[in-house]
């Protein structure tokens, strides 16, 4: 996601001399080869009930890439031919970020932020459509907010369904990741609905961004960025996660460690060509879990593209990358 800028960079030195949380020495797996229109930021992947997979992503846009194997992706134009009027409320050029696509109803949804860089004056918006293509969705305007007197920020969408209720996570920096209860029908914030507190780290700026939440068995994963995007080959994203039986948590990593106090196993970090792994989802087709995430590929001048990964299990419960 954009980020805090040179603060953000000053952070990530700093950041690297915290003590290391559920560290362990492994060797990462590198993505599934892609062909075609790989560059992404922050994409979010679902697989359509007309059989193609399309990949939604940060760029200035809310872009949109088509696939019908994983393997080839197409470029297929914007999410919004036009962009909704009040987005320009938060940034000038009217510039979205970090989308979640989900099914529920009969009907796609789409949650994305808005905002601009260095600040948390910021909104998650959502649309729908009945095919999730580009081009069909309809806008609904604001489902969460935030502005500068709150401690969190609204950005970074990631909608879960969880014991017959909807829920958003979401959150980068200004004590990172947070959940908030959705209206099921309006697909918005609860009215003075309770903001959960999920993950942080114990110093400032807090860099911890990106949620996403995944059900495996009897609990919730929470994956999450940490550290500094969007400086190319510079850029030090890594994913950790955690995990708990409630969706609001407490999350915390395999030593124990709760995510609320700096905890997370480190999941995916930057191996050979792939700098900066992050801006995370997962989705499932034909039976198997994937990961999506964006890296910056060291052979192309830190361009960001698209990653994926298969996920697998630990006999004690743990996702581990194909």
């Amino acid at each position: 996601m954009k980020r805090l800028g040179l603060a953000a960079l000053l952070a990530a030195a700093a950041l690297a001399l915290l003590p290391a949380t559920a560290r362990a020495d492994v060797t990462y797996p590198d993505p599934l080869p892609l062909t075609g229109r790989q560059i992404v930021h922050d994409p979010t992947v679902h697989q359509l009930e007309n059989g193609q997979y399309v990949a939604y992503s940060t760029g200035g846009i809310i872009g949109a890439r088509l696939s019908t194997d994983l393997h080839r992706w197409d470029d297929a134009g914007n999410a919004f031919a036009t962009p909704p009027s009040w987005w320009y409320d938060y940034n000038s050029t009217a510039d979205p970020w970090a989308p979640d696509l989900t099914y529920r109803d009969g009907r796609y949804w789409l949650y994305y932020a808005v905002s601009s860089w260095g600040t948390n004056r910021s909104a998650i918006g959502v649309a729908t459509s009945p095919t999730g293509l580009p081009g069909t969705w309809t806008d609904h305007g604001k489902a969460f907010t935030s502005e500068k007197t709150d401690a969190w920020n609204a950005i970074d969408p990631a909608v879960i369904h969880a014991d017959g209720k909807l829920w958003m996570a979401f959150g980068s920096y200004w004590t990172g990741i947070r959940m908030v209860e959705l209206d099921r029908r309006t697909g918005k914030a609860l009215p003075d609905a309770p903001v959960h507190h999920l993950a942080t780290r114990p110093d400032a700026p807090y860099a911890v961004e990106g949620a996403s939440i995944l059900r495996h068995g009897a609990h919730y994963y929470l994956f999450a960025s940490y550290d500094a995007c969007c400086a190319g080959v510079n850029s030090t994203y890594k994913i950790r996660v955690g995990r708990s039986t409630s969706v609001t948590g407490p999350y915390v990593d395999s030593t124990g460690k709760p995510m609320l106090e700096g905890g997370g196993d480190l999941f995916l970090a930057s191996h050979g060509r792939y700098i900066g792994p992050g801006g995370e989802s997962t989705f499932r087709t034909h039976g198997k879990t994937w990961l999506a995430y964006h890296y910056y590929d060291a052979t192309d001048n830190g361009t960001p593209k698209l990653g994926l990964n298969k996920l697998s299990w630990t006999g004690r419960g743990w996702p581990e990358l194909l």
